[in-house]
Formats: C-alpha cells, sequence, structure tokens
C-alpha cells in the first residue's frame, strides 16, 4: 500500500528534519507513529500529503506504486490518500454539506464515476453522520466554523467515511479531545477499518491506541524511526517516555 525508502525531507529553508525514513504499511494494516515533540511527526504527515513549504531532498514514497512525490495535493487525493489534520482549517461561508457534495463528486468523476445528485447525496451524508452520531444541524454550518475540538474531528472522520481513502494518515487527531470525544472517533476510525483500507496513526501519546489499536508501532526521533514494535512498544513508551529513544 505505502513505500517510504530513505526519506530525508525538511523544511524549504534548508532545515532537515527527516533523516532516512524507511516504513512499509500493507493492505488493511493500522501503523502508528510515536515520538517527543520535534521528532518529525506531523512533517511526514504533510511531506505524504503534499503540503507546501516542505522539501523532499531525497528518497520516494508510493501508494500502490504510484509516486506520491509526482503527483500535485489534489491528485495524491484522488489516488485515495486522507489526511485528517492535527488543526483543521474553518473555511467561512462554505457549509459543511456542500463542502462533501463537492468533495465527493471530484473524486467521483476523476474516477469516471456518475456525480451524486442532491438527493442521493443527502441519503448518502445523513446515513454516514448517523453512524458517527453527528446531527443535520451541524452539517449545516459553516465548515468547522464554531466548532468543538471533537466536532471537527467527527467532521474528519465523516469526511473519510464519505471519501473512502486507500490510505488514511491521522495526524494527531486526538488532540484537544477528551475521552468522551476520542471515543467517539475511534468507533468512526474502527468502523472504516477493512482489508482495501490502511491507517497511519500519528500520535504523542498511548491513550489514543487504547481505542484504535495498531498492527504496528513506530518510534520516531531525531527524524529517524528508531525502533519498532506491535502495541506493547506503545505501553513501554507510556511507563519509561521518550527518554532512552531520544538518546538512540
Amino acid at each position: 500500500m505505502l513505500e517510504i525508502k530513505g526519506l530525508h525531507a525538511g523544511l524549504e529553508d534548508g532545515t532537515e528534519i527527516l533523516k532516512g525514513i524507511n516504513l512499509s504499511i500493507g493492505a488493511g494494516e493500522v501503523h502508528a507513529i510515536m515520538g517527543p515533540n520535534g521528532s518529525g511527526k506531523s512533517t511526514t504527515a504533510n511531506i505524504l500529503s503534499g503540503k507546501p513549504g516542505y522539501d523532499v531532498r531525497s528518497g520516494s514514497a508510493t501508494l500502490d506504486g504510484a509516486d506520491l512525490f509526482e503527483m500535485e495535493p489534489e491528485e495524491r487525493a484522488h489516488a485515495g490518500l486522507f489526511q485528517a489534520f492535527q488543526y483543521p482549517v474553518e473555511i467561512p461561508g462554505v457549509q459543511a454539506s456542500t463542502f462533501l457534495q463537492t468533495a465527493v463528486n471530484a473524486k467521483r468523476k476523476v474516477a469516471g464515476l456518475a456525480e451524486l445528485d442532491a438527493l442521493a447525496f443527502v441519503r448518502e451524508l445523513r446515513a454516514q453522520a448517523k453512524k458517527l452520531g453527528i446531527g443535520n444541524d451541524m452539517l449545516k454550518r459553516a465548515v468547522n466554523v464554531g466548532f468543538s475540538g471533537g466536532e471537527k474531528k467527527r467532521f474528519e472522520t465523516l469526511q473519510m467515511a464519505l471519501l473512502e481513502p486507500k490510505l488514511a494518515v491521522m495526524d494527531e487527531t486526538d488532540s484537544g479531545l477528551d475521552v468522551d470525544a476520542l471515543r467517539v472517533v475511534a468507533d468512526g476510525v474502527n468502523a472504516l477499518r477493512s482489508p482495501e483500507r490502511s491507517f497511519l496513526v500519528i500520535t504523542h501519546y498511548q491513550r489514543l491506541l487504547d481505542y484504535i489499536v495498531p498492527d504496528y508501532v513506530h518510534i520516531l526521533s531525531d527524524g529517524k524511526i528508531v525502533k519498532s514494535g506491535d502495541k506493547s512498544l506503545a505501553l513501554e513508551v507510556e511507563r519509561t517516555g521518550y527518554a532512552e529513544f531520544e538518546a538512540a
């Protein structure tokens, strides 16, 4: 599904952040990346999605064999990459349901499928929103404007459910969430787990992984993956912290 080989990257001003990342995620797998602040977790997510301001110096990243670095951000999305952001942006003046319909139909058009008319889309939207506990009132509001932290993350999960990506990159999706909101979001993510869909879950704390149980955990420190293992590795970090890995 996702293959990252020898990735060296950083900011356009020359600051090096990633110093040789190697990561392979198979179809249907859930991988978690953990690490201290400044280790390169969000940089990894942003470079995969094509966020401006970053520079890839060497290495490769492919999704189902397609070179991500040869694609514009929207092409990566159409190819099946989805990123949930640590801090979702507000889009004043754009109704949430309109935003979602536009995104879904753009992807369908690229795939050669007929666009959904308003009635067909509303049926699908309400069905998915109900599963995530999202009321119709939230869908009538502007995208993320006035949303609580939990609402923003639930809305992102709704986007993911409608767009059905091959690979979902969750960048610190637990940031700012209380336990109840975290459970709602995690339930939505778990409902989307399938043999055809993979996840890269980026988090600073182990608590998210109590709800979204990963197949593999990787510790990122100083721009490198310094240790990999199963869920028990996250529990080890919870007990001992990152000190030993920062010194690795």
